[in-house]
C-alpha cells in the first residue's frame, strides 16, 4: 500500500513537470483540477459506484475539457495585462499550422509583434490574395526566460517562427496553411549542389543537433510539396520592410537563392538548428 502511494506521488510529480515543460501552465492546471475533483466531483454517489476504468475515463476527459477551457479563455485574459497576447487561431490571413501549437500555449507574443505580423499578412494578401501565413512556435504566455523547448531564444514574447509557403507538387496549385511537416519543422529545402551548404559545414564542425529534426520528422510528404519561392520571397521582403521586426533567420543558401539583400536577414549560427524549413522573426 505504501509503495503504491509512493508510485502515485512520483507519477503525479513527473506528470506535473512534463505538463509544465510542454505548456507552462499545464502542471498548475492539473493540480487545480485534482483539488476540485477530490473536493467535489468524486463525492458524487453515482460516480463513486462506477467501475474504475469508467471513472478514470471520465476523470481524464474532464481534465482535458477543464484544461482546454482555461487555456482558451482564462490564460489570455491573465496574459494580456502582463504583456503577452495570443496569435489568432481562426483568422483570414494568419493561422496556426497545427492547432496543437495553441493548445500547448506556444502562440503568445508581445502585442507589438502581433501587430507587425498582422500588418505583414495584410500586405502579403494584397500582393497574393488569399495567402495565409501559417505560424509555428512563438512563446509561452507568462514569465520572461521561461524556456520554450527545444528553442534557445523563444522566451520573451519577441520571437515567432513562420512556415514557408508551398505549392502542390503535381498541380502547381498554391497551398495555404499547409506544409510537408505536420509541425512545420524538419522537412528541409536543402542546398542545391551549386549553393553554400551550411548544414554540411556545421555537421563537420561537430554540431550534431543542427539537422537532427530531419531524422526525427517523417519525410514521406515531401514529394507532394514544392517550395513556393515566389510567395516566400514576397513574404520575406515584406517582413524586412516592417520596422518593428529587427532580425530574420533563414539559411544562407535560401537568402542567396531568392536574391535577398536586407541586413535584417541573418545567419543564426551552428549552435541552433537549420532554418531551411521555417522563417524566424523577432522584434
Amino acid at each position: 500500500m505504501i509503495l503504491k502511494k509512493v508510485i502515485q506521488i512520483i507519477s503525479l510529480i513527473l506528470l506535473t513537470i512534463l505538463l509544465t515543460v510542454l505548456t507552462q501552465v499545464g502542471g498548475l492546471i492539473l493540480l487545480l483540477f485534482l483539488l476540485i475533483w477530490k473536493k467535489t466531483i468524486q463525492k458524487i454517489e453515482r460516480l463513486k459506484s462506477m467501475r474504475r476504468i469508467y471513472k478514470s475515463s471520465i476523470k481524464v476527459g474532464s481534465f482535458i475539457v477543464f484544461y482546454t477551457l482555461i487555456c482558451l479563455f482564462i490564460v489570455p485574459m491573465i496574459a494580456r495585462p502582463l504583456g503577452r497576447v495570443p496569435l489568432p487561431i481562426n483568422h483570414d490571413r494568419i493561422q496556426p499550422l497545427n492547432i496543437l501549437t495553441c493548445l500547448l500555449n506556444r502562440h503568445y507574443v508581445k502585442e507589438e509583434l502581433l501587430d507587425a505580423t498582422l500588418s505583414v499578412s495584410e500586405d502579403l494578401d494584397t500582393a497574393y490574395p488569399g495567402t495565409i501565413i501559417a505560424y509555428l512556435d512563438a512563446g509561452f504566455p507568462f514569465i520572461d526566460e521561461f524556456p520554450l523547448l527545444p528553442h534557445l531564444s523563444h522566451d520573451d514574447g519577441e520571437k515567432l517562427d513562420l512556415a514557408f509557403l508551398y505549392k502542390d507538387a503535381e498541380s502547381g496549385e498554391e497551398l495555404n496553411d499547409a506544409a510537408p511537416s505536420f509541425i512545420g519543422y524538419g522537412v528541409f529545402e536543402s542546398p542545391l549542389p551549386s549553393e553554400q551548404n551550411q548544414p554540411a559545414y556545421c555537421a563537420n564542425k561537430g554540431y550534431w543537433q543542427y539537422s537532427i529534426l530531419g531524422t526525427l520528422i517523417p519525410q514521406w510528404n515531401k514529394p507532394d510539396y514544392e517550395f513556393d519561392e515566389v510567395r516566400t520571397k514576397a513574404l520575406l521582403e515584406i517582413l524586412t520592410k516592417e520596422s518593428a521586426i529587427q532580425k530574420i533567420f533563414i539559411e544562407p543558401h535560401l537568402k542567396t537563392r531568392m536574391n535577398l539583400h536586407s541586413n535584417k536577414i541573418r545567419y543564426h549560427g551552428c549552435g541552433a538548428v537549420r532554418h531551411d524549413d521555417h522563417i524566424h522573426i523577432q522584434l
